[in-house]
């Protein structure tokens, strides 16, 4: 099985089953055996086609009767990765990519327009010093086709940031977001498995401004790593970091975070409390609970206990109990595109119904919190609907809650209350955290 074939079915997936990206990609992976170089080239394929599939379109329509969007599944898909490679990919000839495409088309029962995609893709491949340009008197319009984002999405964010910052969120959701690590400090220290991920031939960089967190290149197979197994570190953005630094978990507190999968969190939190006190860990699904099992172990923490709770309805045996609630809500992921490219393709309707999970989320875990304690509100996601609109909203039923300031490392700083993150500004996810304080007496409205 190619990297080409593998790259075919996961696009096929995504586009036909509504199949996430990421998820599909690692198991075709593992089907097809696919390793190493071939690997690679399938998930660069999989994921710039995605990043950049309404650029592609434009391209391809000026050289197809027919536009792309619809034809078939997938031809469609076998035309974009053609462009992509002719395009984007300098190690791939040109040849080697129409004719591999075209063999694609054959190989899935499109024999019949195989000389479509050699004709059209040959175009592609004469004229891609002189490609057409895109028409720019609409900028939303431009800005979308340029970095392949939906119009109105776009259109939001040329209304909140300007154009300058707009089009820098936009390219920086087409870039390669780093992989970074956090280390587990309690089996080692920065400087120790810095050392040992070296030794094992990992390029290891600190974060400018993230304490015990790395970011790593060249390093395969995590799993495969002797400091994995070992669990001195696990996986999680600077961004997620953030929410265990405001949120400032002591030793002998208890945590409950009601949306805990796929663990990261409540691994943090654990460590910051050196294992100490108690973390509930909390999820609607067995599975993903069994996963935070096996990480919490891995990484040797004994303070987590994990329970199959819907975040929306009431423990009463958890009431005012908890030091620190975390309400890690669903969200739209618009601030992870770098990372999930394909959550730009979903339906904005789908998204904003959102809204109604994450008010019901922040009211019921706020019953949790124990007067005088600490109520974290976070998102992946830059739409102020989801994150400061929901905060806001809840603030107003409840004045014994009110927004508490925190100090972050610079260049952050002080903050008052809450902080939204930017990839374009500060090279990690796009992130919301609020800090909520609940008073110590009950205050009347």
């Amino acid at each position: 099985m190619s990297a080409r074939d593998t790259a075919l079915r996961v696009l096929g997936a995504v586009s036909s089953n509504a199949a996430w990206a990421d998820a599909s990609l690692k198991a075709q992976l593992r089907r097809d055996g696919l390793t190493g170089a071939e690997a690679a080239l399938a998930t660069r394929m999989v994921y710039g086609v995605l990043q950049n599939r309404a650029l592609l379109d434009f391209y391809l329509g000026a050289y197809c009767t027919q536009k792309v969007s619809h034809l078939q599944i997938p031809l469609s898909d076998i035309l974009r990765l053609g462009a992509y490679q002719i395009l984007f990919l300098d190690k791939v000839p040109d040849r080697a990519a129409v004719n591999e495409a075209v063999e694609l088309a054959k190989k899935n029962k499109r024999g019949a327009a195989s000389g479509l995609v050699n004709a059209v893709l040959r175009k592609v491949s004469l004229n891609k010093d002189k490609l057409p340009v895109i028409p720019d008197r609409d900028e939303a319009q431009y800005l979308s086709i340029k970095y392949s984002h939906p119009k109105w999405l776009v259109k939001w964010l040329l209304t909140l940031l300007g154009r300058v910052e707009a089009e820098a969120f936009l390219a920086a959701d087409n870039g390669i977001a780093p992989l970074t690590v956090q280390v587990n400090t309690l089996k080692t220290t920065r400087e120790e498995l810095t050392a040992k991920l070296t030794a094992a031939g990992v390029a290891v960089t600190p974060h400018p401004w993230v304490p015990d967190c790395l970011e790593l290149s060249s390093s395969g197979d995590l799993t495969a790593l002797e400091a994995f197994g070992q669990g001195e570190f696990f996986v999680q953005d600077p961004a997620a970091k953030l929410v265990g630094l405001i949120a400032a978990p002591e030793k002998e507190h208890r945590v409950i975070d009601v949306c805990a999968a796929p663990g990261g969190k409540s691994f943090g939190a654990a460590v910051l409390m050196g294992d100490g006190g108690e973390v509930f860990s909390c999820d609607l699904h067995e599975k993903k609970l069994v996963r935070i099992q096996e990480g919490a172990a891995r990484l040797g923490i004994t303070s987590i206990q994990t329970f199959a709770a819907d975040g929306t309805v009431f423990r009463s045996e958890w009431a005012d109990s908890a030091d620190i609630v975390l309400v890690d809500a669903p969200c739209s992921g618009l601030g992870i595109i770098r990372k999930k490219p394909d959550v730009r393709y979903k339906s904005p309707d789908d998204l904003f119904t959102l809204t109604v999970a994450q008010s019901a989320l922040i009211e019921n875990a706020a019953r949790y919190v124990k007067p005088g304690g600490t109520l974290i509100y976070s998102t992946c996601t830059v739409l102020p609907e989801e994150n400061g609109q929901i905060v806001d909203g809840f603030l107003a039923a409840h004045p014994e809650f009110s927004r508490e300031s925190f100090t972050l490392p610079q260049p952050l700083g002080e903050q008052t209350g809450e902080l939204t993150l930017w990839p374009h500004r500060h090279g990690t996810d796009g992130f919301y955290i609020c800090r909520l304080r609940r008073a110590e007496r009950e205050v009347s409205q």
